[in-house]
C-alpha cells in the first residue's frame, strides 16, 4: 500500500497544482506563497543545525512556540523551521511573533519532487510532527536520509481507529519510522501500539496545548472595548457550533433575569454564521452588535457577535466566564470539544459541556482540580454562568486553573527532553553548517 502511494506521489504534481490554485481562488492561500507548497524559491538556509517542527494549523502551531523557545534556550547555535498547512496559521503566527532564530513556511505538498527539494534545502537534523498531521512521502524520505523523527502531542481515539484502519498497512509502515511517539493519554497509547508502534517508543505525556502562550490582544483595542463595555458582567461563548448558539441566547435570557446588564459575547467557530447569529440575537433582545460589520459594543447591546479571526485574545480578556463550545449535547452526532487552556491562561472561568472527547484528558484534569464547571445540558448553563460570575467562586476556579497550567510545564519539559535525545551530538555543539 505504501509503495502504491509513493508511486502516486511521483506523478501527482499536476493534481496538487490544481488544488493549490483552488485554495488561492477561495482565499485560503496567499498567491505569493504558493511556491512554498512546492519548495521553490526558498529563502537561504541559515548556518548551523536546524530543527524542523510541523503542525497542522492555528492551535497546533501556537502550542509549539513555547517548545521552540525551550529548544532555543538549550541549543543557542541552532535555528528552527516551523511549517504548517493553512493560511490562517501563517496569519496567526505573524500576529503573535516567532521565537528567536525561527521562521515559518508552508509544508511542501506530498510529491517526491517537492519533498526532495524541501529536504535538500533545509537539511534538518531532526523532524518533529505534532498530533497526527504527517504525510507518507515526506516521512519516508526523511527516514531514508537518516533524519530522526518524533511524533508529539498526539491523539488517537476510537473513532479514528475505524477510519484509519482501512489504511492500517500504510499507517503502520509510516508510524514505524518515528523514533518516539509522545501521546496525550493511555487510550492513544493503546491504539498506537495496535498500529504497530513498538511500546518502548510510546510515552504518555499529556497535552502540550496547556503550555502554550496566552493568546495575544492589541492593547489599544482592548482598552477601547473595556471602556465601551464598562463594569458589566460579561460571559463568552467560544467556538460554538450553530446548533449551540440558540442555547447560548436562551441561557443569556435566563441570566439577565438576575443580571439585567449582562453582556454575552458569542465567538462562533464558523465566523460565516455571524450575521445570522446577530439577527437571532436582535430578534430576542432588540440590540446586538456584529464585529465584522464594524459595530462596537455599547451599553444597549445584550449580545455582541465576535465573528472575526485572530481576536480571541480580546474576548477571553474581556469576559469573566467562558463557555467552551463544541461540547453541548444538542445534536445526534456528538461534538468533540475545544481547547480549554486558552481561556484558562487568561483568567476566565471555564464552563464546558459533556462532549469533549478530543480534549478528554485536559478536561478530566481541570474538573478533578476544581478548575472548571461541567454543564450537563443547555438547561444547566444559566446556573453555571451565575456560579462563575460569583467573585468567590470565580477566584477559586481560576486559581485552580492556574495550578493546572503550571503543572503542564512538565509536559513541555518532557517533550523537549525526548526531542533533545534525538538531536545528533554534533548539532548540540553547533558544528553543522548550512
Amino acid at each position: 500500500m505504501l509503495s502504491a502511494y509513493l508511486g502516486f506521489a511521483r506523478v501527482s504534481g499536476p493534481l496538487w497544482r490544481r488544488a493549490m490554485a483552488g485554495r488561492v481562488k477561495k482565499g485560503k492561500l496567499a498567491a505569493d506563497r504558493v511556491d512554498e507548497r512546492f519548495a521553490r524559491n526558498l529563502p537561504a538556509r541559515p548556518q548551523g543545525p536546524l530543527l524542523w517542527f510541523h503542525a497542522l494549523s492555528v492551535g497546533e502551531s501556537l502550542a509549539l512556540l513555547p517548545l521552540i523557545e525551550r529548544a532555543g534556550q538549550a541549543l543557542p547555535e541552532a535555528h528552527f523551521l516551523l511549517t504548517t498547512t493553512t493560511q490562517t496559521s501563517a496569519d496567526a503566527l505573524a500576529r503573535v511573533g516567532l521565537p528567536p532564530r525561527c521562521r515559518h513556511q508552508f509544508l511542501p505538498v506530498d510529491t517526491r519532487a517537492a519533498v526532495t527539494r524541501f529536504l535538500d534545502h533545509w537539511q534538518p537534523v531532526v523532524a518533529v510532527f505534532s498530533e497526527m498531521d504527517f504525510w507518507p512521502a515526506v516521512i519516508v524520505e526523511a527516514d531514508r536520509r537518516g533524519i530522526p523523527l518524533a511524533l508529539i502531542n498526539s491523539r488517537f481515539y476510537a473513532r479514528s481507529v475505524e477510519s484509519r484502519g482501512k489504511l492500517r498497512g500504510l499507517y503502520a509502515d509510516v508510524l514505524s519510522r518515528f523514533s518516539t511517539c509522545l501521546v496525550q493519554d493511555a487510550e492513544s497509547a493503546r491504539h498506537f501500539a495496535d498500529f504497530g508502534v513498538a511500546p518502548e517508543r510510546i510515552s504518555v505525556t499529556g497535552a502540550l496545548k496547556g503550555a502554550a502562550r496566552p493568546l495575544a490582544a492589541d492593547p489599544d483595542t482592548l482598552a477601547e472595548l473595556r471602556t465601551r463595555i464598562g463594569a458589566r458582567p460579561v460571559w463568552l461563548a467560544a467556538a460554538t457550533e450553530a446548533a449551540e448558539d440558540a442555547a447560548m441566547l436562551a441561557a443569556h435570557a435566563a441570566l439577565r433575569e438576575s443580571f439585567p446588564d449582562a453582556l454575552l459575547i458569542i465567538a462562533p467557530r464558523n465566523i460565516g454564521v455571524g450575521p445570522e447569529v446577530a439577527a437571532q440575537a436582535r430578534a430576542r433582545f432588540g440590540a446586538a452588535g456584529l464585529r465584522s460589520a464594524g459595530e462596537p459594543p455599547d451599553g444597549a447591546m445584550a449580545v455582541y457577535v465576535a465573528d472575526t479571526l485572530g481576536e480571541m485574545g480580546l474576548w477571553y480578556r474581556l469576559a469573566q466566564v467562558a463557555f467552551i463550545g463544541h461540547s453541548l449535547p444538542v445534536r445526534e452526532v456528538p461534538y468533540l470539544g475545544k481547547n480549554p487552556f486558552e481561556a484558562a491562561a487568561l483568567g476566565c472561568v471555564i464552563l464546558h459541556g459533556p462532549q469533549v472527547e478530543d480534549f478528554a484528558e485536559s478536561y478530566a484534569q481541570l474538573d478533578a482540580a476544581g478548575a472548571a464547571i461541567a454543564v450537563a445540558d443547555a438547561q444547566a448553563l444559566p446556573k453555571a454562568v451565575m456560579a462563575g460570575l460569583d467573585p468567590e467562586r470565580r477566584a477559586a476556579l481560576t486559581t485552580a486553573a492556574r495550578g493546572v497550567i503550571e503543572a503542564r510545564g512538565r509536559v513541555l519539559e518532557e517533550t523537549w527532553q525526548a526531542i533533545a535525545a534525538l538531536v545528533p551530538a554534533r548539532s548540540e555543539s553547533g558544528a553543522r553548517g548550512g
